[in-house]
Order: C-alpha cells, then sequence, then structure tokens
C-alpha cells in the first residue's frame, strides 16, 4: 500500500500567497511518506512549483467545459489545462535532476562557446601580461576569465602570438 499525504489549502479557489507549499518538505520529513498537493488554485503555477519542492502527485479539480458550470467548474481544469499541466509538472521533475557541479555531459560541446583569456598583442619572451594585452573573449579555449587577476603582472615564458589562447604553461614561473 502506497501513502501519500497532500498539502490542501481548502479555499475554493485557493490564492497561491494562502497556499503555503513549503510545507510540502516538511511533510515528507514528518512523516517519512511520499507527499504532494491537493491544488485549488488556478492554472498550473503552484502544482509545478510543488513538485520543485518534492511532490510526487498532484491533484486537481477538471471539467470537460467550465462553462457548464457546476460547485467547483470556475476553478477546475479543462483538458488542454490538463495537458499542459502533465507537461509543465513533468519538465520540474525532470530538472531536479541531481546535485552536481561543473559542466554537465550536455553542455561539454558547448564550453567552446564561453570566454576564456587571451592574448591580443604578439609578446616577445619576458613581456608583461597587462590589461592591454590579455581579454576575456570567444572561444573559450583557454584559461577561464576568472583567472584574469591571477595572470597580469605574470610574464610570459616565450614568444606568444596575437590570438593565443592563454595558458598556464605560457607563463613565467
Amino acid at each position: 500500500m502506497l501513502l501519500v499525504l497532500l498539502k490542501c489549502t481548502s479555499t475554493y479557489p485557493a490564492t497561491p500567497e494562502n497556499t503555503n507549499i513549503l510545507t510540502i518538505p516538511d511533510l515528507r520529513q514528518r512523516y517519512g511518506c511520499e507527499v504532494g498537493i491537493s491544488d485549488h488554485t488556478m492554472g498550473v503555477g503552484v502544482s509545478v512549483a510543488s513538485i520543485a519542492l518534492g511532490a510526487t502527485m498532484v491533484e486537481k479539480h477538471f471539467t470537460l467545459d467550465r462553462a457548464e458550470g457546476g460547485v467547483d467548474s470556475a476553478f477546475s481544469m479543462e483538458p488542454a489545462e490538463m495537458a499542459q499541466l502533465v507537461v509543465e509538472t513533468r519538465r520540474a521533475w525532470e530538472a531536479l535532476g541531481q546535485v552536481k557541479y561543473g559542466p554537465t555531459e550536455g553542455e561539454v560541446k558547448s564550453l567552446q562557446y564561453r570566454r576564456s583569456l587571451y592574448v591580443v598583442q604578439d609578446l616577445e619572451a619576458g613581456d608583461l601580461l597587462t590589461k592591454d594585452n590579455v581579454r576575456a573573449i570567444r572561444p573559450g579555449l583557454g584559461l577561464a576569465p576568472k583567472y584574469m587577476d591571477k595572470v597580469l603582472g605574470r610574464r610570459v615564458s616565450r614568444s606568444v602570438k596575437r590570438g593565443t589562447a592563454l595558458q598556464w604553461e605560457l607563463l613565467s614561473s
């Protein structure tokens, strides 16, 4: 048997500011079970945000045609809105991913489009790196721009042509 606790705000329709979905992770921690939301707000935003907070179930009222009336028709979702809810909550769930720092597998090919440090003037061995001869430009084949302060004031260990991506081995010790 699967037990799912649903966070519910019993106003119809509920307003987002009264929904308090930060309760969702607390319910999971306190009771050690699956959690979700019984969502009576308009639209899909609160439900999508609930997924980001750990909800694994969403309950929404449904109607084929809001214009037909009924006690809960004003805040019930029509078929196209329900389809949008499914798409957007799935996107939110997939976006959670895992704790990971650094580029994802999908970003590796795009790293070249980042900026990096380049020598922008011809330099001779022993020349000093300055703001005039080093720039952060694309592609990202050199040192990351965060190292600018660490390279300025250092000398190059050999002649370097304009347009060379700056690497640590080009610098004197």
